[in-house]
């Protein structure tokens, strides 16, 4: 009887906080944070200026299942973009070690995403993102409408689907 108590409070408490976390993350908008893209100029996460859906994803260079997501959705990016006007910001949390790896690495896979750099982790907490890859879409209003964490092959086309909501409102 204690096993089952304890078993259906765990399960309740998962499922209710699990529920309440990503309810509160389809309510914010991105927060005003500075970030340097690559070439070391600062940009305003909360200021893009995109016109339409904006993905962000939280990367690192020693992420494998971050660089495999991004890598798949560069291959079809070039059709997203046409298709639904979607921008991607790639989010780098390599920290002052391993942040140098990150030109190398985007250049050599040719990725026409935004790259931005978060060395000290302050978009990365102001997001709530514990762990990458960590995948937010973005209204055109600048709310988060969607957040997804980890990679299998095909969430790709989850985003995609919700992306595709967006561009047909």
């Amino acid at each position: 009887m204690k096993t089952t108590l304890l078993i259906s409070f765990t399960f309740f408490t998962f499922f209710y906080f699990s529920q309440k976390s990503n309810h509160s993350t389809r309510e914010k908008s991105l927060p005003s944070i500075e970030l340097k893209d690559m070439k070391g100029k600062t940009v305003n996460i909360s200021e893009l200026g995109l016109d339409g859906p904006i993905v962000i994803s939280f990367w690192a260079t020693w992420c494998s299942p971050c660089k495999k997501e991004l890598n798949t959705i560069n291959e079809i990016y070039q059709d997203w973009q046409d298709e639904t006007g979607v921008t991607l910001v790639a989010v780098s949390i390599d920290d002052s070690k391993t942040k140098n790896n990150v030109p190398i690495y985007v250049n050599g896979k040719g990725w026409e995403y935004i790259v931005l750099m978060d060395p000290n982790g302050d978009l990365k907490r102001a997001m709530g993102v514990n762990n990458v890859p960590h995948t937010f879409l973005v209204n055109k209003e600048g709310k988060i409408v969607y957040s997804h964490n980890n990679y299998a092959s095909g969430d790709e086309e989850i985003l995609y689907d919700e992306i595709l909501k967006l561009s047909s409102k």
